[in-house]
């Protein structure tokens, strides 16, 4: 096995081999790669940075050059072209989160997403004890430099999908260093630091 992430690492255990893969906000590759190699995947990059849009095409990986905040990834693709569409770490960065939702779920049929939880008791305490925007090891940056515009708890993003009529397939609740306990699958709202969604439209 390449030398991945541990989140990655989980996010891999959810695909199924000989699958179609869009990967949002992919970075060098490194999952896609991974995937392509491990599972025989089909995959398929979009990545705003153009330094690791070249790191990815260097991997092999196809890769498009865009911003997911002025693009239709729907421009793209047509409708249930992949099994899986991903998105890492971006939930909280991107304009309209609930929009790009339903893309990703027009383009796929299943959603895999990773964010932080804003809900975690750690930013509960320092809110309330400091009275100041709480940073941690998920979210370390300062109020004024920080690229995330839409924090949300887990049960904020269960809200979305109910509220869309999605189904969450499965959940993984994690540490800073993606390990879980049973406190975690208990309270996860409390506890976890970061989540794995799998989701798709009810049927």
């Amino acid at each position: 096995m390449s030398n991945i992430s541990p989140e990655f690492k989980l996010i891999s255990d959810w695909i199924t081999p000989n699958s179609r893969v869009l990967d949002l906000g992919c970075g060098d590759g490194q999952l896609l790669k991974h995937l392509t190699d491990t599972y025989s995947i089909t995959g398929y990059g979009m990545e705003i940075d153009p330094q690791k849009n070249i790191q990815a095409m260097n991997k092999g990986i196809n890769v498009i050059q865009s911003d997911l905040n002025n693009h239709d990834i729907c421009e793209y693709f047509d409708k249930d072209s992949f099994d899986f569409v991903i998105m890492t770490q971006a939930l909280q960065v991107v304009s309209r989160p609930d929009i790009l939702l339903d893309d990703m779920l027009a383009v796929g049929k299943q959603c895999i997403i990773t964010f932080p939880n804003f809900g975690h008791w750690r930013m509960r305490l320092q809110l309330l004890s400091k009275g100041r925007m709480p940073e941690t090891d998920t979210l370390p940056y300062h109020w004024y430099d920080t690229p995330n515009i839409h924090m949300c708890t887990f049960n904020d993003f269960e809200d979305l999908c109910e509220e869309k009529g999605l189904e969450v397939v499965a959940r993984t609740v994690v540490n800073a260093e993606h390990r879980s306990s049973l406190g975690m699958r208990i309270a996860p709202n409390w506890l976890g630091e970061v989540a794995l969604y799998k989701v798709q439209k009810k049927t």
